[in-house]
């Protein structure tokens, strides 16, 4: 890969955003290249847990400059395409069927919102700034914005959506939009310990759990959606995970998902 880099180690995955001379940004190939890696990832049946994580001072300054430049001059054809790939991209890390964890060690801009968003977790230093800049710019944070929405809350994007105002990480924690703020010099070990707790839970009740939580979340609880939960709490149970889960548990043992120490 030209611009990410991964590793991988045990069942956890490390995608690593390698842009640091333009702080991150994304382009067209690296739209590509974040879509290819995670279908490939959320595929593959050892891994249990991605983290997306970046090289230098700014996890992701969004839109890159001379992408940015070559947009200029595209009709509203090729910008409708384009923004699908975007699209695409967000919405294939939304969706990917393993738990994924955004691991911010710096700024977060723009287009950057939208990946730390479609994360299912995401730990931030104490000095990352946060911003939705594209009003300045005379654009709107459309193709992000489901992601964006979900995950700081209407209210708080009402505010940040219009003004394009920068804000710290305490204030991203307060709006919801990352999970904890830690100092630097623990980031590693506290991405880690999620990453531990995701890899050691039943890969297929994450995999269901982190559905669950995208299906029901926005919607009204109906008879429907009750059935619904019903029908996937049996499913989950009369599963051989779910009967391994429970045997385990009952019987004091490891379940068969960890290794044997």
């Amino acid at each position: 890969m030209n611009h990410l880099q991964q590793s991988m180690q045990g069942h956890l995955a490390t995608v690593t955003l390698n842009r640091p001379e333009v702080r991150n940004a994304f382009n067209d190939e690296v739209i590509g290249e974040l879509t290819a890696v995670f279908r490939q990832l959320g595929a593959d049946p050892s891994v249990r847990c991605i983290v997306l994580a970046a090289n230098g001072p700014s996890f992701c300054a969004g839109a890159d400059l001379n992408w940015m430049k070559r947009m200029a001059g595209y009709t509203r054809e090729e910008n409708v395409a384009d923004a699908g790939a975007l699209a695409e991209m967000l919405r294939t890390l939304y969706a990917c069927p393993k738990p994924t964890i955004a691991r911010i060690q710096g700024d977060v801009y723009a287009g950057g919102m939208g990946l730390a968003a479609a994360c299912d977790i995401a730990i931030t230093v104490d000095t990352a700034n946060f911003c939705l800049s594209e009003t300045r710019l005379g654009l709107i944070p459309a193709t992000i914005g489901p992601y964006v929405i979900r995950a700081m809350g209407e209210r708080a994007a009402h505010r940040y959506f219009l003004t394009a105002e920068r804000f710290d990480a305490a204030e991203a924690l307060r709006i919801g939009f990352v999970h904890e703020v830690v100092a630097a010099s623990v980031l590693n070990e506290r991405v880690e310990g999620i990453a531990q707790a995701l890899v050691n839970a039943g890969p297929e009740a994450v995999k269901a759990s982190k559905r669950l939580v995208q299906d029901v979340g926005s919607r009204a609880i109906t008879p429907e959606l009750i059935r619904a939960t019903v029908e996937g709490i049996a499913d989950i149970r009369a599963s051989a995970e779910g009967r391994e889960g429970i045997q385990s548990f009952l019987n004091k043992r490891k379940p068969a998902w960890l290794p044997e120490t």
